[in-house]
């Protein structure tokens, strides 16, 4: 068991880690296109949060399946998952990233590290989002200059 304890620990922590770096790329990205002159300040924000949206929505893959590999390599199972198609996973996934916690899939085994990590990364994801989109309105909305345009 502590074996299995140590696989899935090491999978998780690699797995947030690839997540962070793909996130704070993403935003650097973001960062050079809204630079961009030829954008109003509408256009601007409108495509970050559908961006930001995108850039969550395939987090919250990246950690279904991963949920899916722990669970048929046996490290742990979603009790009350209704199939084993990735819909179930993301589902999953989506209900801890979001913090929301319905509590109609339970995780058991070395599987709820990865679960609690998720859960942790999740909350700092969408709070560096809503910073990062905070001060990018800032910079374009100053005023009722850009509020018009």
């Amino acid at each position: 068991m502590a074996s299995e304890l140590w696989m899935a620990g090491l999978l998780s922590l690699g797995l947030v880690l690839i997540t962070v770096l793909f996130h704070y790329e993403a935003l650097r990205i973001y960062t050079n296109l809204l630079a961009r002159p030829s954008k109003q300040p509408r256009i601007r924000i409108l495509q970050l949060v559908f961006g930001l949206f995108l850039l969550h929505t395939i987090e919250i893959l990246i950690f279904a399946v991963m949920y899916k590999v722990l669970h048929s390599m046996g490290l742990g199972e979603l009790k009350g998952l209704d199939g084993e198609q990735l819909f179930f996973y993301f589902y999953y996934s989506a209900v801890v990233y979001t913090t929301l916690g319905f509590g109609d899939i339970l995780p058991f085994g070395p599987l709820k590290i990865l679960t609690a990590m998720e859960g942790l990364i999740g909350l700092g994801f969408i709070t560096w989002s809503a910073s990062f989109t905070f001060l990018e309105m800032q910079r374009y909305w100053q005023g009722d200059e850009g509020m018009t345009k």
